[in-house]
């Protein structure tokens, strides 16, 4: 089997390529959030690195989210686009779970985290594999303190760390990790793998969609428009 992975969710753009359980391309750009015009260039340089055709790809992986919402949109019309061309299916992979699948840490509960913006983030909790929490969009100092019950120590990554590593260690002290910056970003190859294990679950291009833990911030400004003149 031969997976094409895309990740778009965040300030990292990727794309991973995945054949019969190795991994034989990862390429990731920081190039902020014009994912849109950088993906699918992407898309063709994995293959041409790997010599295969679009029609050598037998299942499509993309991070569905949480992440910013015109990021995660990007990667799931991009895959969308190309099931549907293509006739193969394709399975969403949870950007939390993705970004802390990147690491290999038994001993500590990995907690992934994501800039929510306005004091939030998007975060959850694993260890060695297994999730001890679930999905959640909080404010930090929230998040903090249901991790804190946990456990004693810790290992964040994530993009969130960059903003909220000084309020991480000032709660949770030495009991707090940061991953290395070479590790600290959500690998594309750890989409393709988790999409390898979740291949069961496949869909068709219609039925692939965004996971949003809340709406959009336009949907969030206009009701609170109507709520202030109703109110």
């Amino acid at each position: 089997m031969i997976i094409l992975a895309l990740d778009t969710s965040g300030p990292v753009a990727g794309v991973a390529v995945w054949e019969d359980g190795r991994i034989r391309y990862e390429g990731a750009a920081v190039n902020k959030m014009t994912h849109s015009e950088s993906v699918m260039p992407m898309v063709e340089e994995a293959l041409r690195r790997t010599g295969l055709t679009m029609q050598a790809i037998s299942l499509l992986a993309v991070t569905v989210g949480p992440g910013s919402f015109t990021g995660v949109r990007i990667g799931v019309t991009a895959v969308k686009a190309m099931a549907h061309a293509l006739g193969i299916p394709c399975v969403g992979v949870d950007t939390l779970e993705a970004t802390a699948a990147g690491i290999d840490n038994i001993d500590e509960i990995i907690c992934p985290i994501q800039n929510a913006r306005v004091q939030q983030v998007y975060g959850a909790a694993f260890r060695a594999g297994q999730r001890l929490m679930d999905d959640c969009v909080m404010k930090v100092d929230e998040f903090l303190t249901a991790v804190a019950a946990l456990g004693d120590h810790f290992l964040f990554t994530g993009d969130g760390v960059a903003i909220y590593r000084e309020k991480i260690t000032q709660t949770l002290g030495d009991r707090a990790r940061f991953a290395a910056s070479q590790s600290a970003y959500l690998r594309p190859a750890a989409v393709a793998a988790l999409g390898a294990r979740d291949a069961e679950r496949a869909v068709d291009y219609l039925t692939l969609q965004p996971m949003y833990l809340r709406a959009p911030q336009a949907e969030r400004e206009r009701a609170a428009r109507e709520a202030e003149k109703h109110g």
